[in-house]
């Protein structure tokens, strides 16, 4: 794949900061050294995860939002290897693949005006490009019997997720999606806001779960387009954080019931939770420990099938805080997956 760049032992050593007396987790991944073909060299591991990330932007710009999104996955990358190995972590099941990266159509996104709709439109273009890396990079990961962990990028990249695990499972995927808002936008050409709508309406997509959907941040247009779909259901975090009408833990069994019948998709949009650094911050949102049992709950079933963090977008000030916490929601994921397969 041209477009995916291996991480190397060279960088996991740079970034390693090793004290005596202890492990980190980075000490004791599982690395690629050469890429021949990606299905035989993952299924020749024993691993039981796939972490990569997705290093770009362009999605959320072709959405007009606020970019950045590219630097989640260095963020993370510093914090998780440095966390410590022990029976907690088990990092020897850990394969850290690389990431998908697009210099060249970030450096001419900055020489676009996207106000122009041919401008606007040659991003969205841009968007399939990643759109076909992402669904192969996941069918592959997936169908040598690993479980994906993808880092990093907008929300565009469900698509390619979802498209991934469809293929792989040869069935159609469902899908639960902790966000303030729904994706599920017109097909407008590809951006961060319409992911679910594009693999809904080419048979990809069968249940989809919208937990705590905010009120202020979807039109009626898209409540009303919701309503129609029977196989989507949603929740608002008005109703369950601001007027307490529904459970929180109560709606974690509802949405589950919604979608785990057969192999689903984890997706964790950080503009969801409170003041985290994103395409989208809120100052009202669910905190980070909600976050975490949330991860935690679906991770627990059997069918959880890959988990997607992204939208996230870090900068030098906050970087640290910010792969602290997608750390602790991969870490969180894993232990849940382990915990359910014993």
């Amino acid at each position: 794949m041209q477009q995916l760049t291996l991480f190397t032992e060279k960088e996991k050593e740079q970034l390693l900061n090793k004290r005596k007396g202890e492990t980190k987790f980075g000490e004791q991944i599982q690395l690629i050294p050469n890429l021949t073909k990606i299905y035989d060299d993952i299924a020749r591991l024993d691993v039981d995860y796939v972490i990569f990330g997705i290093s770009e932007d362009i999605g959320v710009a072709a959405n007009h939002g606020k970019t950045g999104t590219y630097k989640a996955w260095d963020a993370t990358l510093k914090v998780l290897l440095n966390i410590q190995s022990n029976t907690f972590t088990n990092p020897n099941r850990v394969l850290v693949l690389g990431q998908l990266e697009y210099p060249e159509e970030r450096k001419a996104l900055l020489n676009l005006d996207l106000s122009k709709k041919k401008q606007l439109a040659k991003v969205r273009h841009f968007v399939e490009t990643i759109d076909r890396d992402v669904t192969h990079l996941v069918t592959a990961i997936l169908e040598a019997g690993k479980i994906p962990i993808i880092i990093g990028g907008g929300h565009n990249n469900a698509y390619g997720n979802i498209k991934g695990a469809a293929l792989a499972y040869k069935q159609r995927m469902n899908v639960i999606n902790f966000d303030a808002h729904s994706d599920f936008r017109s097909d407008e050409g590809r951006h961060s806001g319409n992911g679910f709508s594009y693999a809904y309406a080419e048979g990809f997509l069968k249940y989809y779960f919208i937990f705590g959907l905010h009120e202020n941040y979807t039109s009626q247009n898209l409540l009303s387009r919701l309503k129609k779909v029977k196989s989507i259901k949603y929740n608002t975090y008005e109703a369950i954080a601001v007027r307490q009408e529904l459970d929180y833990s109560s709606e974690l069994k509802s949405a589950a019931d919604h979608i785990n019948d057969r192999p689903f998709g984890i997706e964790m949009d950080c503009d969801a939770i409170r003041h985290v650094p994103s395409s989208a911050m809120t100052p009202s949102g669910f905190n980070s420990e909600k976050a975490r049992q949330f991860i935690h709950y679906f991770g627990s079933h059997k069918n959880a099938a890959y988990l997607h963090i992204c939208e996230a977008a870090p900068t030098p000030s906050n970087e640290t805080q910010v792969g602290k916490l997608i750390t602790y929601l991969i870490t969180d994921f894993i232990r849940a997956k382990n915990a359910c397969n014993l």
